[in-house]
C-alpha cells in the first residue's frame, strides 16, 4: 500500500517541482552552455528496480572527453576533467537536478537508493542480500545522508537494507529533510571517492 501511496507522491512532488525550479533548470543550462562545449546534458546507464535498466539524468560537469562508464573516483586525475561550473554543481549536488524527469517517468523515487551504476557488481551483489535492488532507486537516501561518498560498499548496503526494512512516511521524510543538511554541510562529499575506492557518487 505505502509503495502506492510513495508513487503517487513522487508524481505530485515531481511535476510540481519541475515548474517551481524551471527558473533553476535554465539558468544551469545557459551556464553549463557558456562555460564548456558539449551537450547540457549527460546520460549515464543506470540499474533501477529489479536491476533493470535506464538512463539517468544529469547536468554535465565533465569536459566531453572524459572516459565514459568510469566512475569519478576511478579516473586518474579527475580534477583534469570537471568543469568550472562542474566543481560547483557536484558540491552543491544540482548536478542532480534533472533527475526529476527520471522520478516523473517512474524510473526513480525522490526516496531510495541510489541507482549504481551497471557495472558496479559488488555494489548490487551487496544490496540483493538486503533487497535493496527491488524498489525503485532515489534522488537520495537513508545512505546518502550517511557517509555518501566516504563509507564503503559494504556499509552503504547494509544502510539501503536498512532503508528499505523502515520504509514509510518518517523515514522518506527523514531522508528527504536530511539530505539538504547534508548539502548545506558537504557532508560525505569527497571528489574521487574519499574514503570508498569503490563507491560512485
Amino acid at each position: 500500500m505505502y509503495m502506492k501511496f510513495k508513487r503517487a507522491m513522487d508524481i505530485v512532488i515531481s511535476g510540481l517541482g519541475i515548474i517551481v525550479i524551471s527558473p533553476i533548470i535554465i539558468a544551469l543550462l545557459i551556464l553549463i552552455k557558456l562555460d564548456s562545449p558539449g551537450p547540457i546534458l549527460f546520460r549515464q546507464k543506470r540499474v533501477g528496480i529489479n536491476r533493470g535498466n535506464f538512463d539517468i539524468l544529469k547536468f554535465r560537469t565533465m569536459s566531453i572527453d572524459t572516459p565514459k562508464d568510469t566512475p569519478t573516483h576511478m579516473l586518474e586525475n579527475p580534477e583534469q576533467y570537471i568543469t568550472k561550473v562542474g566543481k560547483v554543481l557536484r558540491k552543491t549536488s544540482l548536478d542532480e537536478l534533472p533527475q526529476i524527469f527520471n522520478i516523473l517517468k517512474g524510473e526513480m523515487s525522490i526516496v531510495g537508493p541510489r541507482p549504481a551504476l551497471w557495472n558496479q557488481y559488488d555494489l548490487l551483489d551487496e544490496r540483493d542480500k538486503y533487497g535493496a535492488n527491488n524498489i525503485r532507486p532515489g534522488l537520495t537516501g537513508w545512505a546518502q545522508i550517511h557517509g555518501r561518498d566516504e563509507i564503503s560498499i559494504e556499509e552503504k548496503a547494509k544502510l539501503d537494507g536498512y532503508y528499505v526494512e523502515n520504509m514509510g512516511i518518517g523515514m522518506d521524510l527523514k531522508c528527504f529533510f536530511g539530505t539538504f543538511v547534508a548539502v548545506v554541510k558537504s557532508e560525505g562529499f569527497a571528489e574521487g571517492g574519499g574514503q570508498n575506492k569503490k563507491n560512485s557518487k
